[in-house]
Parts: structure tokens; sequence; C-alpha cells
């Protein structure tokens, strides 16, 4: 939590208020709607989940085990033919218009029976919101474009985020650290774009992916002040998708390498360089800066929302075991030391869940997701139709000086305060719902003792997989 003040009259009791309010801020300011919206995604992904997760979860992971090359692409193709690609793409490109927030509790849902599918799905919204964070709206329009016609043609086109080099991880997106790392991705310029050299390692979908954003820099020895966004597609001469990573969780979901090599990159396909931010009131730093706390509010929110669902899914296990088990005659939830170890795992499960809920409410507040979800935005956007929308897209994006000021306001209309609001309670809900979770999978072990080893039982899968959540976006 931040201290910092709001404005110069604000109190510590204030901020400390507003910090930590955010659910009772959202009551009266964010659209009611968005309730009704979120429970039919909830029973959305618990249908799902009942007709093809829980079914198909172990198996996967067992072949997975036996053959770590394979690719699961039947779940890539199941989840493209029931629309979560598109679910949470604004109407405007072209999606479903689904609100933001809705989409962690989908995957946390999800991720009940399965962190692996659920990272696929939340891997590619991970690489989407970091195009659209950088508000290039005809980049954004093109590969939502892209994203639309997989679905329709049955091709599924999902987009990466290609950040971790095999020197420079989670200090990327702090400037302060990433100038003292060692970052080896280069992006030259050159006449029409950027020549790209360099590697990136443990890049979620990578193997499943048609678009990667890619994290790049012009000059490796001020990355903070140099750094440029490029949407490289499969495919690109001089761009190739190397092994998977050796992973001990979340098998589904390929962690890659990619590999550029001389990779041109055409100006069109440039998200966000130091060129257009000249003549900005913040530095290209601060930008840079601006946009991964921006990101990894959103992210982290989803990582968090992983954790509920592991956490969840770790206390029904317990619960299923011990109302069945019996021990000296008795059920073992009858025993007080167990109903005991149920309350902590309650507890963590929900712990988790009310974290992701007040993240999200933050970025609706103060966030990425504000301008969306005020009332007369989010009502305009669901009763208006889709095609008439797109129109006005398409009509905005003939006039370079529009896209440019909506642009320039979006990326520098930012209160330091509301960042560390957004950011810092993202930061929170990360590492404290991803020890929530590794909690309850841990104790399930200890409750269930051999039965919760047995692959069959999906106890020690669901371990392997949430450890890794304390690794990814950002190390706990």
């Amino acid at each position: 939590m931040n201290f910092r003040k709001d404005k110069p009259t604000a109190s510590r009791a204030e901020v400390w208020f507003d910090d930590t309010t955010l659910s009772l801020q959202a009551i009266s300011r964010q659209p009611a709607g968005m309730l009704a919206e979120i429970r039919k995604v909830v029973r959305m992904a618990a249908r799902f989940r009942e007709e093809f997760v829980q079914p198909r979860a172990l198996e996967m992971d067992r072949r997975l085990q036996a053959d770590y090359s394979y690719l699961p692409w039947e779940w890539v193709e199941e989840a493209n033919r029931r629309g979560f690609f598109t679910l949470c793409l604004p109407k405007l490109f072209g999606g479903q218009g689904v609100c933001f927030p809705a989409l962690s509790y989908f995957l946390e849902e999800i991720a009940v029976d399965c962190l692996g599918l659920a990272n696929i799905i939340g891997a590619h919204y991970l690489g989407l919101g970091t195009l659209i964070v950088t508000w290039n709206l005809p980049l954004i329009a093109k590969v939502c474009e892209e994203i639309v016609a997989g679905e329709k043609s049955g091709k599924a086109c999902l987009v990466s985020l290609a950040m971790t080099e095999p020197t420079s991880g989670s200090d990327t997106p702090e400037p302060d650290l990433l100038d003292k790392g060692e970052v080896a991705c280069h992006a030259q310029k050159v006449e029409g774009g950027y020549r790209v050299n360099g590697a990136k390692i443990f890049i979620s979908n990578g193997h499943f992916s048609t678009w990667h954003i890619t994290v790049a820099f012009e000059d490796l020895k001020r990355p903070s002040e140099s750094g440029v966004f490029l949407a490289v597609k499969t495919g690109t001469q001089g761009f190739q998708i190397g092994g998977k990573e050796s992973k001990m969780g979340q098998l589904a979901c390929p962690a890659s390498e990619l590999f550029f090599s001389d990779c041109f990159v055409p100006d069109a396909h440039v998200a966000l360089s130091p060129d257009h931010t000249r003549g900005y009131s913040k530095t290209h730093r601060q930008i840079y800066q601006r946009l991964f706390d921006d990101l990894c509010s959103i992210s982290r929110a989803g990582v968090c929302a992983l954790c509920a669902g592991a956490a969840r899914g770790a206390y029904e296990d317990v619960l299923k075991f011990v109302a069945a088990t019996q021990n000296q005659g008795d059920y073992l939830i009858n025993a007080e030391w167990v109903q005991c170890r149920l309350a902590d795992l309650y507890q963590n499960a929900v712990i988790a869940r009310l974290l992701q809920v007040e993240t999200n409410y933050a970025n609706g507040l103060y966030g990425v997701y504000k301008p969306l979800q005020s009332k007369a935005a989010y009502y305009a956007v669901k009763c208006l139709p889709g095609a008439f929308l797109r129109w006005g897209l398409r009509v905005m994006l003939k006039h370079e000086w529009l896209m440019k000021m909506i642009r320039k306001m979006l990326m520098e209309g930012f209160t330091p305060a509301h960042i560390q609001r957004t950011a810092g309670l993202a930061a929170l809900a990360k590492f404290t719902g991803s020890d929530a979770a590794m909690k309850n999978c841990q104790m399930a072990l200890e409750i269930m003792g051999k039965a919760g080893l047995r692959h069959a039982g999906g106890a020690e899968k669901r371990l392997r997989d949430a450890k890794l959540l304390q690794i990814y976006e950002g190390t706990n």
C-alpha cells in the first residue's frame, strides 16, 4: 500500500481509507449491469469445466509427462470454438465485449480443475492486454480483426507477450532494475521499421500464438529510455519458435523459446517506440513505467484469480476426501483437527478471491478499465450495435491526428498515487494469493497422505501447477 498524497490536503488516514475501500467506492460508481454479466460468465466457465476440463485434465497431464513435446492443440481449438479468445475483446474491435473483470472470475473457475488450461486463455489476454496498454489503435484493430477471423474460421489466433530473456526476467517491468540488469534483445532502427536480434524464454503460449508482442531495446546500455514494443507475427522472416521449456507444472500451457535473427518489423507493427512518445510531457522512461504498471495491475489480478481457483480446488479435494474416508470407525470430517484445517483451507481460498475482486475494483475506478467502466460508456457500448461501433472505429482510424491525440491523452493522463494504488494492490494480490494457493495445496497433501500422492486424485498435479504461481508475473 502507498501513503503518497492524492491531493495536497489529503491526510494519511484519507489515503489509507481510499486505498482499502475500493469495493465500497465501486458500489455507486460502477455499472450495476456488470454483476449479471459476470454471473453469466461464471456459469459459462462452470459448464465448460464440468463438460470438458474435469474429464480431461488428468489424462492430458499424464500424456504431457510421457511426451513432453506434445502440444494440446485440441484444447486451444475447443476454447476457440466456444469463443473464449474473443470473450473480453471490446465490441469496438469485433469481440463479444464482456467486461474485463469478468475474465478473472472466468479463469478462477477453470483453474479449480486445471491451471494449465486456464493459463492458455489467460496468457492470450496478457499478450493482448500488453498491446492494448500501448493505445496503438490501428495495430490493436488489426490484431483483433485476426483474432475474430480466427474464431470464425476455426483456426485460433492467439497473442503472446515476449518479455523474459535468458538474462532478464522480473526486472524488465521496473526501469531502475532494468538499467542494472542485462538485457540483450536489440531493436535497431532502420528505414521503414526495426531489425530485431535476440532471444526470449519462458514465453507462455509461444507455440500456440500467431502474434508475439515483443519487448526490445534500441540502446542496450540505456534500456529504460529506449524500450520498443513490437508485434511480431509467426512466419516473419528471421523469427523462429524454438523448444519448449521443461516445467514441473501447468504442462498444458507451453513455455516457449523465441529467437530473432535480423528479424525485420515494419513501422505498421511497431506498437510503441521512443519516436511515438517524442513531444509528450512525460519522458519515454516514464511512459515505459506507466505501461508496465498498467499491465501488471491487470495481469496480476488475473494471476490472483488463478490462485483463488487453485486454493478452492485444494479445499474441495480435501472436503471430498475427509467426507468419504473413515478412521477408527468415524469419518475424518467429524474430527476436530480436520475441521480446523478445513477452516484454514477455506480461509485461504476466500482471501485470494477477495484480493482478486478488490484489485479489479481498483482497475475499474483508477486504472486501465476506467474508460470502459464508467456508467455512460458501459451502457452505450452494450446498447449500440457492434456494426455501428466498428464503423465509428473505421472513421476514426482515417484521421491520424485524432489517433495521436487520443493516445497522448491516455498515456499522459495518469496520477502517480492512482498508479501506486492499482499496481500496489495487484502486487499484494499476486504474492498473497499465490502463497495462499501453495499453502492449500501443501495442506491437501498432508491431510490426504498417500491418497494425495496418487496422480488419479489430482492433488499432486495441483501442487505442481500452483508452484508456478509464485514464480511468474513477478517472482514472490
